[in-house]
């Protein structure tokens, strides 16, 4: 059973990068781009530890969210430093809630991208949230954050695969990927799209 997300909103007064509309985000000229970037980064991985940091990290995944879902966007990020950021976050977060955010953007970025460029770390990605959901497995809320990333990440390999003239394996899909996948199927898990 699919569950729809409710809507994120963003607090734009605690918000420390620039609320770009995703219109903007996607005309903007290549060094706007690089400073944006530079700054998103570089709140994401920071290494304080405490509450305040945890929500300012959490409002900027909220506001990821909502310009993720911009085709240009979405390309433009997951090609970008970005990504590897987000699954380190999805590794090393010790706040659930990030983790859950984190897994939000990388499944808004899957869905949304029309091009994925052969660099980017999807494998890693894929092996990593496979294995938070085996480690997790009997924790249905995580599943549910998690489960949707997987899927769209696996629907954005296949897609691209497909579209390739000739097909190479740039990103291993490792078996346990859809061996974790099937068994929560059977089980029934309620999943979230994203």
């Amino acid at each position: 059973q699919i569950m729809k997300q409710v809507p994120v909103r963003f607090d734009l007064k605690t918000l420390h990068v620039p609320t770009y509309s995703a219109e903007k985000l996607s005309s903007m000229k290549d060094t706007d781009w690089k400073d944006f970037l530079q700054r998103v980064c570089s709140l994401l991985d920071s290494t304080e530890k405490n509450t305040g940091a945890a929500r300012s990290k959490l409002n900027l995944l909220y506001y990821l969210c909502t310009v993720a879902v911009h085709k240009e966007v979405a390309s433009r990020l997951i090609s970008s430093q970005l990504f590897p950021i987000l699954i380190q976050q999805l590794r090393a977060a010790g706040n659930w809630d990030i983790r859950a955010k984190v897994a939000r953007v990388i499944g808004l970025l899957a869905l949304h991208t029309s091009e994925l460029g052969e660099n980017v770390p999807v494998s890693e990605a894929v092996i990593l949230l496979t294995e938070l959901i085996r480690e997790n497995f009997r924790n249905t809320k995580l599943k549910q954050c998690l489960l949707p990333a997987l899927g769209e990440l696996l629907y954005l390999i296949a897609s691209e695969e497909e579209k390739r003239e000739h097909p190479r394996e740039c990103w291993v899909v490792p078996s346990a990927a859809y061996t974790v996948l099937m068994r929560c199927l059977r089980e029934g898990v309620r999943f979230f799209h994203c």
